[in-house]
């Protein structure tokens, strides 16, 4: 009972303090509008928003391993498990220049949806085929101004915590722009909040994982087929050893 009535008080709790957070978001992107186009900065911020909801979780204890895998001077193809709807949230830890691709209808939530327009984050509807058209020259434009995508390759969360099969768009991508990928592995997320769940479960230990990134040259000669498996037995190797 005392975990579902603070579960409640914590998306309250989100609810409110997400009005004030995005009036200083609103503010930095106004302030740096001019000489921030990439919004660097804002996208910073937003890293200290997200992640500043993890942090106030006493039972959600995050470990974040490989920081040093992360060149921050390159461009890349980010690749991530999807298990939960803490993983944003625990992806903010990495405190990176990226921009997200992420369902059409989370933008349209107040103040954390808003705030994904104003980092210029890339929009997806499932199974619309233009609009996953859209998403990829999103992407394709997004990187040619010197962006990092951050994609979830098994286009939903996973029922069970076991990785789904990967679709191909963030390869297809990686493989025309010839940038590096890099696999981002996390565990405990979907036991801390289950999916379609809202009740915080308590002692929960969370790793996010950076691996080393995969240099285009290593995929260049791939299919996308091939380069998308090769990353899922990559990512599948080091979750099951986690």
């Amino acid at each position: 009972m005392f975990s579902g009535l603070f579960s409640y008080l914590y998306v309250i709790f989100i609810c409110l303090d997400s009005l004030l957070l995005f009036i200083i978001a609103l503010f930095i992107w106004l302030v740096t509008l001019p000489f921030d186009r990439k919004k660097i900065i804002l996208q910073q911020y937003t890293c200290f928003w997200g992640s500043l909801h993890l942090w106030l979780i006493p039972a959600w204890r995050l470990k974040v391993i490989g920081r040093e895998n992360i060149d921050r001077k390159k461009k890349y193809m980010i690749v991530s498990n999807h298990q939960s709807q803490l993983d944003i949230l625990v992806n903010f830890n990495l405190f990176a220049h990226y921009k997200i691709v992420s369902k059409k209808e989370i933008f349209n939530l107040p103040f954390i949806g808003w705030n994904m327009t104003l980092n210029n984050y890339i929009k997806l509807k499932r199974g619309d085929k233009k609009s996953i058209q859209k998403m990829i020259q999103d992407c394709e434009k997004s990187i040619d101004q010197g962006n990092s995508i951050l994609f979830y390759p098994e286009g939903s969360r996973s029922q069970d915590g076991q990785m789904k099969p990967f679709k191909l768009g963030a390869f297809a991508i990686a493989h025309k722009k010839k940038i590096p990928l890099l696999p981002i592995i996390i565990k405990g997320t979907k036991d801390a909040l289950p999916k379609h769940s809202l009740k915080i479960k308590k002692n929960t230990n969370i790793i996010l994982k950076i691996l080393k990134e995969i240099p285009y040259e290593s995929f260049a000669h791939l299919s996308v087929e091939d380069t998308a498996k090769m990353t899922r037995d990559i990512m599948l190797k080091e979750f099951n050893s986690l």
